[in-house]
């Protein structure tokens, strides 16, 4: 099945998205930092079963597709990516759906999940965190300077944004996530995890350098029945490195 890609206008902006399958079950995936449907799920957009799943990859505003307008970090951008993501999908006229968020994205499903409860059928999260502790703006500001990535990951990001756009956004992407570390317990969504009521699925990858396993804990630990995933040899990009194995799981849980 060919993957299509379109504009739709949410919430004042124009948002970008893929959308590809025709299976009853409605899919969305969120990308992380920086990401967009094309960067971050090539491996599910392509191989995902396209009979059970309808799957839509979304670039939040002022990433990938989705620009103008330009990216900010305002204290909100999870709350406003959440609202964005979920309206998205209304205006695709899906009544109910699943998310699958990865990193920043998935703290947007989490959110998600937990604001709008009726509308979120399952929730699949990997390389998400709830809250920022010092040692997360310790590691935060060890990618600030994208120029010290590596050429692969920082490749693909180039071609889409130019050195310039990505180069910036990148750092006030960190100091965006850091001011969460000077909330009370660096909160970023804790609250909320008590009010997730679908079926979840925590994955962690326990060589994720981004992502330490204490936040995976304790996002299973705060969602009622969550089921957690430990992928000893995954690394933060799980999905792309593991592709099949990670899509025979999700899979699995979703249906």
């Amino acid at each position: 099945t060919s993957i299509t890609s379109a504009k739709v206008q949410v919430n004042g902006v124009h948002l970008h998205y893929q959308q590809t399958g025709e299976g009853s079950h409605a899919v969305l995936l969120l990308p992380g930092m920086l990401g967009s449907g094309q960067t971050d799920f090539g491996p599910q957009l392509k191989s995902m079963n396209k009979q059970l799943f309808t799957v839509v990859a979304w670039d939040p505003r002022g990433y990938g597709k989705s620009i103008p307008p330009s990216r900010d970090f305002p204290p909100d951008f999870f709350e406003r990516d959440a609202k964005d993501a979920v309206d998205l999908m209304q205006a695709l006229k899906f009544k109910k759906f699943s998310l699958l968020g990865w990193s920043d994205g998935g703290i947007t499903a989490l959110i998600a999940a937990a604001r709008y409860p009726n509308l979120i059928h399952k929730l699949v999260v990997w390389g998400a965190n709830a809250s920022v502790t010092q040692e997360d703006v310790r590691i935060y500001n060890g990618i600030r300077d994208v120029s010290k990535w590596s050429e692969k990951v920082k490749k693909p990001l180039e071609e889409l944004y130019g050195h310039k756009y990505f180069a910036e956004t990148c750092e006030a992407w960190v100091d965006g996530i850091s001011r969460f570390a000077e909330n009370s317990d660096g909160n970023i969504c804790q609250q909320l995890l008590p009010d997730i009521k679908c079926p979840t699925f925590i994955i962690h990858g326990e060589k994720d350098p981004l992502v330490p396993r204490a936040h995976a804990e304790y996002i299973h630990k705060h969602i009622k029945g969550s089921r957690l995933l430990l992928m000893p040899e995954g690394k933060h990009n799980l999905h792309l490195r593991f592709a099949e194995d990670f899509n025979r799981e999700v899979e699995n849980f979703l249906r």
